[in-house]
């Protein structure tokens, strides 16, 4: 039987209040408003959906492994204006995904990474499961691999949730 998963973006509320900030204080905050040019191009960490042309994001820096281990870290990630949050059903892949070559990072419940991988994103599905298999796997972490940016945080589903 094949491990189920669950993706999980992050919240709006998180970062809601960065939008109301004038362009000096985003600075001071090592963010930047941004204006999507192109799409696909601009991942927005809470809606998991590319930035449509046109629209506001902002680019800031994210604490996105906050945990007590080597592993612990940061980087840049996206967040669209008003972005809607969604809740992605057991085993469904976000359409962000599918056309980048993503970098998976599976760690244990201490925040010790365990494997990695890099594969397309259309294979995603099959990375995580294999990921999954691993019983001591607590969580995945997906970030697009030439940048290295975080995308999202995976999480094997409960059977309640299934």
């Amino acid at each position: 039987m094949q491990p189920d998963f669950q993706i999980f973006a992050l919240t709006y509320a998180h970062f809601a209040h960065f939008f109301d900030l004038s362009d000096f204080q985003l600075s001071q905050l090592s963010a930047r408003r941004m204006i999507a040019d192109k799409k696909p191009g601009y991942p927005c960490r809470v809606s998991l959906q590319d930035a449509e042309i046109g629209e506001e994001m902002l680019l800031l820096p994210f604490a996105h492994h906050p945990v007590d281990s080597p592993y612990q870290a940061s980087g840049p990630i996206y967040v669209r204006k008003n972005a809607p949050a969604i809740s992605w059903p057991v085993n469904q892949i976000p359409p962000m995904l599918p056309h980048r070559l993503l970098s998976v990072r599976a760690y244990s419940a201490e925040g010790m990474m365990l494997e990695s991988n890099v594969t397309e994103g259309r294979t995603i599905t099959e990375t995580l499961r294999k990921c999954f298999e691993n019983p001591s796997v607590d969580y995945v972490h997906i970030h697009n691999a030439k940048a290295g940016c975080y995308n999202c945080l995976v999480r094997r589903a409960s059977p309640a949730s299934v």
